[in-house]
């Protein structure tokens, strides 16, 4: 995923060309879409049925790329979530600011009782 939300880049500017300072979140989260979510970070995100964002951690950036060092897990869905095309990257586990977002490499449908669950590297944020 390489699309930075519009607060994130809002920030990266202001931060780099000496405005206004700002510092890395405590933690971020991902979050799972059906469709694509907006650069205003507004958009399909999950709700509901036992969906809750999860905490994920990145690896130092290499090559202008940095990816997940751990797996994530999702719980069960208590409902069908739907099939899932997109995820973010946010800086709070509920409300808070998109930071990133894209699309999967392949959509993945959970149904009552599924495990939405991703690698260690499964998610990696390119500079583009």
């Amino acid at each position: 995923m390489s699309a930075m939300s519009d607060y994130l880049e809002n920030k990266f500017l202001d931060h780099f060309l000496g405005t206004t300072s700002t510092s890395a979140p405590a933690a971020v989260y991902l979050s799972l879409h059906t469709t694509s979510p907006t650069d205003d970070g507004s958009g399909a995100e999950l709700s509901g049925s036992g969906y809750t964002r999860q905490a994920i951690s990145f690896g130092s950036a290499s090559s202008a790329t940095a990816s997940n060092d751990a797996a994530v897990e999702f719980s069960a869905a208590t409902g069908n979530w739907g099939t899932i095309t997109h995820i973010g990257v946010w800086d709070a586990s509920t409300s808070g600011n998109l930071l990133f977002h894209g699309a999967l490499t392949a959509s993945k449908t959970i149904a009552t009782g599924d495990i939405f669950k991703v690698a260690v590297g499964g998610v990696d944020i390119t500079a583009a």
